[in-house]
């Protein structure tokens, strides 16, 4: 494992340099693993894991996925289905010499999350999940469907990654193009890491195109829902008001079926964590409820705002 200093951040090269992360607290503190959503990175954390490792006493280490931010892209011919992710956090928690860790995921980094609690549960002490829960999925009538997308995509030539003349200008791209709503400033850190400098000026994005490629095949509804009841550990759902998963048929179902599941609706949109205004009162949740939790206070399965 090799680290430099990064701004208020230590960068960390993991799994023989295969794996980016970035690092805040104290390197001696009990270390919880943050995983990111898609096309997003490690600085996903560069507002929460500076208030939050202080206030808990831990050290987050944030990864970048395969493909996102500062790690290697997935080998050529390779895809990157949900479960390979799987493989980084695992690897990461042995880079980082952790039998176990607290994971603390955001959207897509929150299913990869639950997946690796639902297989290796000894290695997943608790999941804070940030506005997601569960993969997305595809019904089993559908799987011929999903298949013949996902070929079709992935034989044509990958496009050329995008480049713009200033980092302005690629965080305008981003607020404009979002798959979720997402404004400047919370859009700036994640395009600032997602670029690097053109030797013949601009940036370029380093992500790898192939993301935007639709998946082979996805899980059916009914085995996510099974590996979201295999979960043993305790779960902290952190949800935004304006955030993807609210009252919609199947977000109820998927909270429904995790064991050990607290929900707090906080204000804020898919990204509340890296909001300026909403990251204080995320922050501020998951400090509360962990510290209770230590204590043995007992909480509600659910609480809702207001």
């Amino acid at each position: 494992m090799h680290l430099r200093e990064h701004g208020a951040a230590q960068a960390l090269s993991l799994a023989e340099g295969r794996l980016a992360a970035l690092a805040w607290g104290d390197a001696q503190a009990p270390t919880w693993l943050a995983l990111h959503g898609w096309l997003d990175n490690a600085a996903s954390y560069s507002r929460l894991a500076p208030w939050l490792a202080p206030a808990l006493g831990i050290r987050i280490v944030a990864l970048d996925f395969r493909g996102h931010g500062h790690s290697a892209h997935a080998p050529r011919g390779t895809d990157y289905a949900l479960w390979d992710y799987c493989h980084d956090v695992l690897d990461a928690l042995d880079a980082l010499g952790l039998d176990s860790a607290p994971l603390l995921g955001h959207s897509m980094g929150a299913a990869v999350a639950g997946l690796v609690a639902a297989t290796f549960a000894e290695r997943v002490e608790t999941l804070t999940l940030i506005d997601g829960l569960g993969a997305l999925n595809t019904p089993a009538e559908a799987t011929g469907d999903q298949l013949r997308k996902g070929l079709l995509a992935h034989r044509r030539s990958a496009s050329r990654r995008p480049r713009y003349a200033d980092i302005e200008r690629a965080v305008a791209a981003r607020v404009a193009g979002g798959v979720t709503s997402l404004d400047t400033a919370t859009a700036y850190p994640l395009v600032e890491r997602n670029t690097q400098e053109c030797a013949e000026g601009g940036v370029e994005v380093r992500t790898d195109a192939r993301l935007l490629k639709p998946s082979l095949v996805r899980f059916t509804p009914e085995q996510v829902l099974a590996l979201l009841g295999a979960i043993s550990a305790p779960v902290l759902l952190v949800e935004g008001e304006r955030g993807i998963l609210g009252e919609r048929r199947w977000a109820c179902q998927a909270r429904d079926a995790v064991p050990h599941l607290t929900r707090h609706v906080v204000p804020g949109g898919h990204h509340l964590h890296l909001e300026p205004e909403a990251v204080a009162a995320v922050g501020e949740t998951i400090r509360v409820h962990w510290e209770a939790l230590a204590r043995g206070t007992k909480h509600e399965r659910t609480h809702h705002p207001g």
